[in-house]
């Protein structure tokens, strides 16, 4: 039903990163959104690269590149997106992803192998 990205799924099993999900035991499956991730880091090193920028010619180039690497690594945040499994034991996250259309072609795939069990 899916073997993509290191993700497949059958009518009987759903493998993810080193799990093996039984089919069978799965009641319900759904995706959440996570929450951002923190940003505090990446602000934190641009505001020192700023202070860098402005304390002298010979901290200059060193704060600018500081600031850049800390304006990249904001852009890179990015939220992540959840595969959650219910069984009879309770849920559990089985997979995150920041690419929702994956996440959401697993969560299909899942309930497609759900209904093929019967």
């Amino acid at each position: 039903m899916l073997d993509e990205k290191g993700i497949k799924v059958t009518s009987a099993r759903f493998l993810v990163e080193g799990q093996t999900y039984a089919v069978g035991g799965i009641t319900s499956v759904m995706k959440t959104v996570g929450e951002p991730p923190s940003k505090l880091g990446p602000i934190v090193t641009i505001v020192l690269g700023a202070v860098g920028l402005f304390n002298g010619a010979a901290t200059a180039i060193i704060g600018l590149m500081v600031v850049v690497v800390g304006v990249l690594w904001f852009r890179s945040r990015r939220t992540e997106h959840v595969v959650v499994l219910t069984t009879a034991a309770g849920e559990k996250r089985a997979y995150k992803s920041a690419d929702e259309d994956f996440v959401d072609s697993v969560v299909v795939a899942l309930n497609d192998a759900i209904v093929h069990r019967g």
